[in-house]
């Protein structure tokens, strides 16, 4: 056997040895460090490759520059996957909030929408009443309410409170029979019994218009004692300032 083969055969032993040890560093290697610090499997490809390139192409040298080549690329392969990953997963992420958003936003605008309507609602309610009126009536010489006409003025006063653009127009009334000074004290205690009820329902006291009429405006004709009974009474009306109708609920 002449010298050049034995050292070819010597070469390669010796560069099968060494490619065996530098795949196994690697795997070895692994478990002396911290996770964090850990090659990755792209860089301990690249190592091994490189070694194994380097040294076929130029010996032992090429090797060493194999290796660190192959290790180079491989981490910068692995630092670019991982990037890549984390900015999938952000932008993952911002799509999700984007959603989120996108669905706050459209149920806050349903909720002014619906707001809207009720507001809208409200106000064609308004309109739609202009046929009735509150109309509270009293007995002979009295100014006390009913039991059966508290709970409709309490609900016309909470109805006005929540509305701050309407004033309450409250008319007292008294039938023809008495002095014109008797009629006109009795329908001024009249419409300022009604208008403390609506102001317990919460209507301030600069939204109330309060009046007396008296027995001016009795249509009854004298003697008619079931048309006197219309004349004994409270008128209470919603009125918007602008408007030129008079919305009236019973």
């Amino acid at each position: 056997m002449s010298t050049q083969t034995t050292r070819r055969r010597v070469g390669a032993l010796a560069l099968t040895l060494a490619t065996a040890c530098m795949t196994a560093l690697p795997a070895y290697s692994q478990d002396q460090v911290p996770k964090q610090q850990r090659a990755s499997k792209q860089e301990n490809i690249g190592v091994t490759t490189g070694f194994a390139v380097g040294a076929a192409a130029a010996g032992p040298v090429g090797a060493v520059i194999g290796a660190a080549a192959g290790a180079w690329l491989g981490d910068r392969y692995h630092k670019q996957a991982t990037a890549s990953s984390t900015l999938a997963a952000d932008l993952s992420k911002t799509e999700a909030e984007r959603t989120r958003l996108a669905q706050s936003v459209a149920q806050l605008n349903g909720s002014l929408t619906e707001t809207k309507a009720r507001g809208a609602q409200l106000d064609q309610t308004l309109k739609l009443t202009d046929e009735l009126q509150t109309d509270v009536s009293f007995r002979t010489n009295e100014a006390s309410i009913s039991a059966q006409a508290m709970a409709p003025l309490l609900k016309l006063g909470a109805l006005a409170a929540a509305m701050p653009d309407v004033k309450v127009r409250v008319a007292g009334y008294a039938d023809p029979r008495g002095s014109d000074a008797l009629n006109d004290a009795l329908s001024q205690h009249r419409a300022q019994a009604v208008a403390a009820v609506l102001a317990g329902a919460g209507l301030s006291q600069d939204r109330l218009i309060v009046e007396a009429h008296g027995k001016c405006e009795s249509t009854s004709t004298p003697g008619d004692l079931d048309g006197y009974a219309f004349d004994r009474r409270v008128t209470v009306r919603l009125e918007r300032p602008g408007a030129d109708e008079v919305a009236r609920r019973d």
